[in-house]
């Protein structure tokens, strides 16, 4: 099984563990600058270089060797399950993505199809029923999940509880995990704990948000994009994320955790 969604510095500084849409973008081009002293030119999820990551297949031995020793320190980051359920949804499923095009082919028109989602167009300025279409992508994400149909859970909506397991079972151990919330914060304290190549001052660091501006805006609070039942797909869905990551489950705008996070009781429950 190895590492998935690993990245490690070159200078092997640091490794992260991806959660998508956790602030993923932000902080791989932290760690590409700490080593470079300059950005990644483009979204830092298509960088094949300057950085270690799982997915390049060269990259593979250093990281096994550096995380099975525990040579580094390591982190990960999380955020509330009721607001990364619907960044996923306006970034991937109403959104136009970089290339131009919609996320993952043909995957939107089966939504349309199958589970009579709207998600408008950038010619009627993305005009559409943002609730009743976002509950609907909820059913959907929660088919994937639990059935696995009509297609494999995707990374953006499945529970960041799965991803962040899978370090600690394949013989990770996690340092930190922080809260996008309150991101400056948290980077600041894995900045505090590393020696980098080159310095980093997060207050000069700018934020890269690469689903911004490809899609439509959020229209209403968070709340009323969750009626009884969309809470209950959540909490079916997104359980053990409220509560090892302590996130408020009952109040859906309430973004910030209600307690700090317990990193024993993580590995201890993730890595059974």
């Amino acid at each position: 099984m190895g590492f998935p969604g690993t990245w490690m510095t070159e200078s092997e500084s640091v490794v992260y563990r991806v959660v998508p849409k956790c602030a993923c973008s932000s902080i791989g081009q932290i760690m590409f600058f700490s080593d470079h002293g300059r950005f990644f030119d483009g979204d830092i999820h298509d960088a094949t270089g300057g950085m270690h990551k799982w997915s390049i297949e060269a990259s593979q031995k250093a990281i096994e060797a550096n995380v099975k020793a525990h040579k580094s320190y390591a982190f990960t980051c999380v955020r509330n399950p009721y607001a990364r359920i619907l960044s996923s949804f306006f970034d991937k499923i109403a959104g136009i993505q970089r290339n131009g095009k919609r996320y993952r082919g043909n995957l939107v028109p089966q939504l349309v199809q199958k589970y009579g989602i709207e998600v408008g167009s950038p010619e009627d300025n993305f005009d559409f029923d943002q609730i009743t279409s976002f509950r609907r992508f909820l059913l959907f994400a929660r088919d994937t999940i639990r059935w696995r149909r009509p297609m494999e859970p995707d990374i953006h909506w499945s529970a960041m509880s799965g991803h962040i397991s899978t370090f600690i079972c394949n013989g990770g151990q996690y340092d930190k995990i922080f809260f996008t919330e309150k991101f400056n914060e948290g980077m600041q304290q894995v900045l505090d704990h590393i020696e980098t190549p080159v310095p980093v001052d997060l207050a000069k660091i700018p934020k890269f948000n690469e689903s911004e501006g490809h899609g439509p805006k959020r229209a209403h609070k968070v709340s009323e994009y969750f009626d009884d039942l969309s809470r209950h797909l959540v909490w079916e869905i997104y359980k053990k994320d409220f509560q090892l990551f302590r996130y408020d489950f009952d109040d859906p705008d309430n973004k910030m955790p209600v307690g700090e996070i317990d990193l024993d009781e993580v590995h201890a429950k993730l890595g059974a």
